[in-house]
């Protein structure tokens, strides 16, 4: 549950140097968004931006970026400069059936308080107002790397579903109801402590699940989504 003393809403202009230097901290070896990305994003899809933020001065905590594809215009394995359109979301679909979570971030000083959680949880109520099949994101992996020497990436990846690993990332995302799908390598350029992979995973609208043949699980990583 969201602590009372933070909200959700969407992004708004004010926010962008906020979330740029949020982005900074989160991710300091990518290069941070820019105010004309942000600006961007809520041009082609303004209700699929949202920001986590104080109540008592309005401060950005966490932000959740969103938009539609198609997926049958990508591959499994596609990096996330190709789904995002270079970070510009400007290949957004308006008839897109499926949600891709392009990025969640929280600030460092607001973790810990359930804002990625209730984040997630307000891009799930996107799907379900849109009438969306599912809900489509990567993981990283950052606690791979130190593991990339001793088990393959498969291996890893079923350490942390089964509990007997612990990834930051990963396993913060199962628990909240994502399903994992497949690792895949080089989502993100210089992501080390990944070792580069990343897990693709989805969150099914129980509302609306798609059929069997749209299941990204029986698909293999050359072929193209069809959802």
């Amino acid at each position: 549950m969201l602590p009372s003393n933070y909200r959700i809403r969407l992004v708004e202009p004010t926010d962008y140097e906020a979330i740029i230097d949020i982005c900074r901290l989160v991710y300091p070896t990518e290069r941070p968004y820019t105010a004309a990305e942000l600006d961007d994003h809520r041009q082609v899809y303004p209700q699929g931006q949202f920001v986590a933020v104080r109540t008592d001065d309005d401060a950005v905590a966490g932000v959740h970026f969103t938009l539609r594809l198609r997926m049958a215009d990508f591959h499994l394995d596609d990096s996330w400069d190709v789904l995002t359109a270079d970070g510009s979301f400007l290949d957004h679909r308006p008839d897109g059936p499926t949600l891709y979570g392009a990025d969640i971030m929280v600030h460092p000083a607001h973790q810990h308080h359930g804002l990625g959680h209730a984040l997630t949880d307000q891009a799930r109520f996107l799907v379900q107002a849109e009438n969306l099949w599912r809900m489509v994101g990567a993981s990283r992996l950052p606690g791979y790397g130190q593991h990339r020497d001793a088990m393959s990436i498969e291996a890893y990846v079923d350490a942390v579903i089964g509990g007997t690993l612990v990834d930051p990332v990963l396993s913060v995302h199962m628990k909240d109801g994502w399903s994992v799908v497949r690792p895949i390598h080089g989502y993100l350029q210089h992501d080390d402590d990944s070792a580069g992979w990343a897990e693709v995973i989805q969150w099914i609208n129980p509302a609306c699940p798609p059929p069997p043949e749209f299941d990204l699980r029986n698909l293999p990583s050359a072929c193209v989504v069809k959802a």
